[in-house]
């Protein structure tokens, strides 16, 4: 993660063709009742970090430095998170705990946040086509937070930036999951290609084991190009009467227009409350906290 001084240098170096990064915000988290009541799930702490800063700071090693935010009602702790708070910097200026603050400042001051609002809950499809207005006609990175990915050297998102500067396509970040698991997942098929890139040319939302063509899951790291946004106008509800981006994407795999990438590193599903426990044990025990 970008817990260290070379953040700004980090994305100078990038010098990507992506500048633009949208996380879909606007979930009820209702799997961490009570907690997610009042504040937004993706505010939840690993250690001392909320999981949208450590998507963010993963989006800003990439070469990513507009953070494009699709929320909904009950949300604008992530957006005070991601702003200046004159009474607090005041009140611990000149003092050690002015430390504490020094990864959300320096985001602050090297990122740009936009936001627009999501007004029902229509699937991961419709947010991503409500972020059209802040993306505009240009490639883009995706970032689930509740997906939290760890990796020594560049982050994932970071690995999968240089990949579009090589094929100039949507690209998925995938992973094994237990056979058990495949129903809660976007489940894809596809052509080996050189470097363990798969090239899909299937792809089923949340499967049951019979149905489902391989335990390859899509996790919460995409890259698209912007056409995805007329695919995703015409694309009808589709799994749980929500519109799929699964859906959409396999519009552009039956064109060769998707790769699936077993990212290095590590991914915690910080979605369900083991693997956000896990997280936490995790960084606390392996990774430098941001203070």
């Amino acid at each position: 993660m970008a817990h260290s001084d070379d953040t700004r240098t980090q994305n100078e170096r990038s010098g990507g063709l992506i500048r633009k990064c949208l996380f879909p915000v606007a979930g009820y988290g209702t799997r961490f009742l009570p907690a997610t009541k009042a504040q937004p799930k993706e505010m939840l702490p690993v250690v001392t970090t909320p999981l949208i800063q450590y998507g963010v700071e993963e989006a800003l090693q990439a070469g990513m430095s507009n953070m494009a935010f699709v929320t909904g009602r009950n949300k604008r702790a992530i957006e005070d998170h991601f702003d200046v708070t004159y009474e607090l910097e005041d009140q611990i200026s000149g003092t050690s705990k002015e430390l504490y603050l020094k990864s959300i400042r320096l985001l602050i001051d090297q990122c740009t946040f936009t936001y627009v609002r999501q007004t029902q809950m229509r699937g991961l499809g419709d947010a991503v086509l409500t972020g059209e207005p802040l993306i505009g006609n240009q490639p883009f990175g995706v970032i689930l937070a509740d997906d939290l990915c760890y990796n020594a050297g560049d982050g994932v998102m970071g690995q999968m930036a240089k990949l579009y500067e090589q094929y100039r396509c949507s690209i998925v970040a995938i992973e094994e999951v237990p056979a058990e698991d495949v129903s809660k997942y976007g489940i894809i098929s596809g052509d080996e290609m050189d470097d363990g890139l798969i090239r899909i040319n299937g792809m089923v939302e949340k499967p049951s084991i019979d149905e489902a063509p391989s335990n390859l899951a899509v996790i919460g790291r995409y890259i698209l190009t912007p056409d995805i946004f007329d695919i995703l106008r015409a694309t009808p509800k589709g799994k749980g009467g929500e519109v799929q981006l699964t859906d959409a994407l396999m519009e552009q795999a039956r064109e060769g227009r998707v790769i699936g990438y077993r990212f290095k590193g590590r991914r915690f599903d910080c979605g369900s409350i083991e693997g956000f426990i896990e997280a936490t044990n995790f960084f606390f025990e392996h990774v430098k906290p941001a203070n």
